[in-house]
């Protein structure tokens, strides 16, 4: 199979829809299998390849202190278990992208990569990497519409929660505060009904509803900073004890705060991605462009 990229901004089902696609195939082929790894979480390249060996049974008698790389590139290189799919999700945030080369070199891998931003990927990797990426098959996915937010909220009310529950008109509400982001439409809605079941409503109010906004969007980003990685943690915190800051002020303290410190470039791929989380937010061009956190005050309310 081809390598295949799938991209989009937050919330829109890049990762619902890869993983039922490979699902989906496991289901028509039967020598076919499949593994998930969250490169936020896996972001070396040793995780990254430990976690795809252990999926497919493959870690034994290997040690993740002193197991040097070339042995688990050799062991994946061996396999000759079924065809895997195997699913890089946020491979923009992997600290060494060269382990999509590794699995792209390998014909027993099929690789999906999934970023929010096609040339954030591009930009990390050597150009050998960039011709093969550029030839494979791309599926871009764009923010909802509230028309489509709708429907899916409206089957979920359907099948979850009692006839009357929850209103039409309410269900527009939240589409239209989640601003084409069904992770946190989705969210409010859970979050609305478990208020009036905890509270012993036969009906979601619209005050619960306002309370599950600002309720959803607390959850998703504390779910956000936990996946932070410490590198990316320490310059989140440099931005919210001295923001709003320039990247190369932001750099200058964290290189002050660590050990071991990653180049300019690598931190500025962290304020990106940070932003687009809705944990930062930019300001300016790029040459001027300044980063705070972001006001949970200024968010789209439920109206």
């Amino acid at each position: 199979a081809d390598t295949a990229i799938v991209t989009g901004p937050s919330g829109v089902g890049k990762t619902c829809v890869s993983k039922f696609v490979t699902e989906r195939l496991r289901e028509e082929v039967l020598d076919v299998e499949a593994t998930y790894v969250n490169c936020w979480r896996n972001y070396s390249r040793f995780r990254t390849l430990y976690q795809i060996l252990d999926d497919i049974g493959a870690t034994i008698d290997i040690h993740r202190q002193s197991t040097p790389h070339d042995e688990l590139i050799d062991r994946l290189q061996q396999y000759d278990g079924p065809r895997t799919v195997v699913i890089l999700d946020e491979v923009d945030q992997l600290e060494d992208p060269s382990v999509i080369y590794d699995l792209h070199s390998m014909e027993q891998f099929a690789v999906i990569c999934i970023a929010n931003k096609e040339e954030e990927l591009f930009s990390r990797v050597d150009d050998r990497l960039v011709s093969r990426l550029r030839s494979s098959e791309h599926v871009r996915m764009d923010k909802y519409h509230n028309e489509q937010l709708y429907d899916i909220l409206s089957a979920r009310a359907k099948w979850g929660l009692e006839n009357g529950v929850i209103a039409d008109d309410q269900l527009y509400q939240i589409a239209d505060a989640a601003a084409g982001d069904a992770r946190l439409a989705i969210g409010m809605l859970r979050s609305a009904a478990s208020t009036a079941d905890r509270e012993n409503h036969e009906e979601v109010t619209n005050d619960i509803l306002l309370d599950a906004a600002e309720d959803a969007r607390a959850q998703i980003k504390q779910k956000s900073l936990d996946s932070l990685t410490p590198h990316q943690r320490v310059v989140y915190d440099i931005v919210r004890d001295h923001g709003p800051l320039g990247p190369s002020e932001i750099h200058d303290h964290y290189t002050e705060a660590v050990d071991d410190p990653r180049t300019k470039r690598t931190v500025r791929t962290y304020l990106s991605k940070m932003a687009q989380y809705n944990l930062l937010e930019a300001e300016g061009t790029s040459r001027d462009r300044e980063y705070s956190l972001v006001d949970s005050a200024a968010a789209s309310p439920v109206s």
